[in-house]
């Protein structure tokens, strides 16, 4: 059993994480324990309103409370096989470039940087500074992998949930998770 944690954080597209759970949660060797920011509540609520949070919670394996700092995640002496912060504020990824740890999601994410553990961070923000991009530079610096949701069209997506899919097929592979979320490049022969 592999154990994935996702944090969800205050950033705009809360629908990237909802539909890494979904992909998550139909993989039966896959246990996932969700952080939702007191920020997600309010980013679900006007941009995903068909999405409650219960409906939500339910993905997952385990859920825990971000103010709780005790919790299984906070720890190196858990196990886990990664996490993912999707989508990821910049005041997230600042805490996590700096290990500024106010919350669970912050905290979860610097001990799989300092376990040597697989960190994708799905950071949401455009366009960027230099600090923001600083801190992706700090991130990738210290192991963990930065995902901008950048979708890809050669497989002539035709629906939000097909760009949102790539995206989300894209966190599964940085994972080391093996899925079929989304259509995989497989070359053309030169035209004349």
């Amino acid at each position: 059993m592999r154990r994935i944690i996702v944090g969800i954080s205050g950033s705009s597209s809360p629908i990237y994480g909802i539909r890494t759970l979904i992909a998550l949660s139909g993989m039966a060797d896959v246990e996932t324990h969700l952080i939702l920011s007191e920020g997600a509540h309010l980013s679900i609520k006007y941009e995903a309103p068909e999405w409650t949070i219960a409906d939500i919670t339910a993905l997952a394996d385990v859920n825990h409370d971000p103010r709780n700092m005790a919790a299984a995640v906070s720890s190196g002496s858990f196990k886990t096989d990664g996490m993912v912060v999707v989508p990821c504020s910049m005041k997230t990824l600042s805490g996590i470039a700096h290990s500024y740890s106010t919350d669970l999601i912050t905290r979860a994410a610097d001990v799989c940087l300092k376990e040597r553990r697989r960190l994708v961070v799905v950071a949401r923000e455009t366009p960027l500074h230099r600090t923001h991009l600083l801190n992706m530079l700090a991130v990738t610096d210290m192991g963990g992998i930065v995902l901008p949701p950048i979708p890809g069209f050669y497989a002539q997506p035709k629906t939000i949930e097909d760009l949102v899919d790539h995206t989300v097929g894209k966190i599964l592979d940085a994972l080391g998770i093996e899925n079929e979320t989304f259509t995989r490049w497989a070359g053309k022969e030169p035209q004349d």
